[in-house]
């Protein structure tokens, strides 16, 4: 059953597991195996009120399943994105970055399987 996606190129969609969010720009839907291609862009944890944030623009982009994806709200977003990307990633915090969005998708993958 082919679902018609609901995401546009250069749309800002995110996937969520427990108090994690990561925020992704859409680079390509492949219809056909119903699977998006995105580009990491930030990665938000949110423990006891306490919000941690992860530049993730120098990782490597995910092909992920497209019915996983929610497409992200503006006003939501709008207020982590804007200073990320007024600035340059940080060469220092990028295996930082990529460590997190590895364990990020290990955990995603995991609960994937699963259900």
């Amino acid at each position: 059953m082919e679902v018609t996606p609901q995401l546009g190129i250069g749309q800002i969609v995110y996937l969520e597991k427990e108090n994690t969010r990561l925020y992704a720009e859409v680079v390509q839907i492949v219809v056909s195996r119903q699977l998006c291609w995105v580009r990491p862009l930030l990665l938000i944890v949110v423990v006891n009120e306490e919000i941690s944030t992860t530049d993730l623009r120098n990782t490597s982009d995910l092909l992920w399943s497209l019915s996983s994806f929610k497409a992200a709200i503006d006003t939501d977003v709008i207020t982590w994105l804007a200073p990320l990307m007024a600035g340059e990633p940080k060469p220092h915090m990028i295996p930082n970055a990529r460590q997190k969005l590895h364990k990020f998708i290990n955990n995603m993958w995991e609960v994937k399987h699963e259900s």
